[in-house]
């Protein structure tokens, strides 16, 4: 029989352990936040991390330090923060679908995106567009596609590995019937920089990243991938409008924290976040760099997560997407 002591100690753990999560909530932060990137600077999710962490810094009254570390296809710096301690000061920053496309299109990459990782807040959200070499005889999606198919396999596509640009490049090439040589990178960043040197005929990446490099006329922007046409660029056409319907996407980029993370500091870190987003000189840069910004709660991101990985895990089994 369990004795009367026993009983009333289990009593009083279970009632300290309910109190713990009031109290946790109260006194965090009390040390600087490390944000984990899985990307190579200068990246999408880069650029948006570094304009809403100064932002969360001050509302959470302590700094929040970026942490670079790419590689794996994002893997590396995403387990990091899986194998984390649950406490909020290691968490991740990432978007979706790329958090759910890696482990099912490697079966090397071992995490669960539902189960070990918690959806804390999302800063914003984006779609793609595709630049090609200027230097190719094509200005639309239709001559690009004439073109790719008179040159099967000589036209090289460059992209992050285990990145979304990858997976809509793959979408891009089955919808298109046509043959791309895959130039995989550890980041979009250096893609780029090859594209720049004519190494890379046909990119896909944020507005953010590949609307400058546009206007200046060292890359060709020929569509986006949203439902409708961006206003940054409103003289290019949807994949949609080029005869391409299922060539469509969008990111939602966000801060994520390893499994168990308690509710407290989700909901504290949530509203430090959506409260950022009110700042009319913070929505104002996202705006002008291609992303739109939104606030939502944790219940709500957790539900956009669970449906967005309903949408693209089928992509990635249709398209037979590799990493």
């Amino acid at each position: 029989m369990i004795s009367k002591t026993i009983i009333l100690a289990a009593l009083a753990a279970a009632v300290g352990l309910g109190a713990a999560g009031p109290s946790l909530a109260q006194s965090y932060p009390d040390r600087p936040i490390k944000l984990i990137l899985p990307y190579t600077p200068g990246s999408p999710n880069g650029v948006l991390a570094r304009l809403v962490i100064p932002h969360l810094s001050a509302r959470l009254g302590q700094t929040v330090v970026l942490d670079s570390r790419p590689g794996g296809g994002t893997s590396i710096g995403t387990k990091a923060v899986m194998g984390a301690e649950p406490d909020g000061y290691t968490l991740l920053f990432s978007n979706t679908p790329t958090l759910l496309i890696v482990p099912v299109a490697s079966k090397a990459i071992k995490y669960d995106p539902l189960k070990d990782f918690v959806p804390v807040a999302i800063a914003g959200s984006g779609s793609n567009v595709m630049v090609i070499a200027p230097s190719l005889p094509a200005r639309t999606v239709q001559d690009f596609i004439a073109h790719a198919k008179a040159n099967p396999g000589k036209l090289n596509f460059g992209y992050g590995q285990g990145t979304q640009p990858q997976l809509i490049g793959e979408m891009f090439k089955l919808a298109a019937g046509v043959d791309l040589a895959n130039i995989p990178y550890k980041g979009g960043a250096q893609a780029i920089v090859d594209m720049l040197g004519g190494r890379i005929h046909v990119n896909i990446g944020t507005l953010s990243t590949l609307r400058p490099q546009h206007l200046a006329g060292k890359v060709r922007a020929i569509a986006v991938t949203s439902t409708v046409r961006s206003p940054l660029l409103p003289e290019i056409p949807t994949m949609a409008e080029s005869g391409l319907p299922s060539v469509t996407s969008q990111s939602f980029f966000g801060i994520f924290g390893p499994a168990k993370l308690p509710a407290a500091i989700v909901s504290k870190l949530n509203a430090a976040m959506n409260e950022s987003l009110k700042s009319a000189e913070l929505r104002a840069a996202m705006e002008k760099l291609g992303f739109t910004p939104n606030p939502v709660s944790p219940e709500e991101f957790a539900a956009l997560v669970a449906s967005e990985n309903k949408k693209w895990v089928p992509v990635v089994q249709q398209t037979g997407f590799k990493m």
